[in-house]
C-alpha cells in the first residue's frame, strides 16, 4: 500500500519542500498522483427522445450557461453525438451525471484524458 505524501518536509526546524512542490516539480513521479488528481468530465450524449430546445434549456438551467454556450454545446451533442459539459473531480462529475439523468438526458463520466 502506498504511503501518503507528507504535507511538508522539515529539516533542522525549517520546511524544505511542500506537497505542492512535490507534485508540480519537474521531478515528480507520476505514480504518486492519486486518482483524485486526474480531472474527470461529464459527457452528455445525443438521444432520439429529447428536443434540442430542451437540451439547451437543461444546460442553461442546471449549469448556468448563457444562451450562446448552451446552444453551442447542444449543437455539439446533436451533430457530434456528445459534448463535454463539465470538468472536475470524479465525485462532482458523478453528481452532474445523476442530475442529467434526472432531467432525462443520457450522460456519463469519463477521465478527461480518454
Amino acid at each position: 500500500m502506498r504511503q501518503p505524501l507528507p504535507l511538508a518536509t522539515w529539516h533542522a526546524g525549517r520546511m524544505t519542500s511542500t506537497l505542492e512542490e512535490t507534485r508540480v516539480g519537474t521531478g515528480a513521479d507520476p505514480r504518486l498522483l492519486s486518482a483524485s488528481d486526474v480531472p474527470w468530465v461529464t459527457l452528455v450524449w445525443d438521444d432520439p427522445v429529447n428536443l434540442m430546445s430542451y437540451v439547451s434549456y437543461v444546460f442553461r438551467s442546471y449549469f448556468g450557461f448563457g444562451v450562446r454556450e448552451a446552444e453551442r454545446l447542444m449543437m455539439q451533442v446533436h451533430t457530434g453525438g456528445k459534448a463535454v459539459v463539465a470538468t472536475g473531480s470524479r465525485e462532482e462529475m458523478e453528481r452532474h451525471v445523476v442530475a442529467m439523468h434526472d432531467y432525462g438526458l443520457w450522460a456519463t463520466v469519463a477521465k478527461a484524458d480518454e
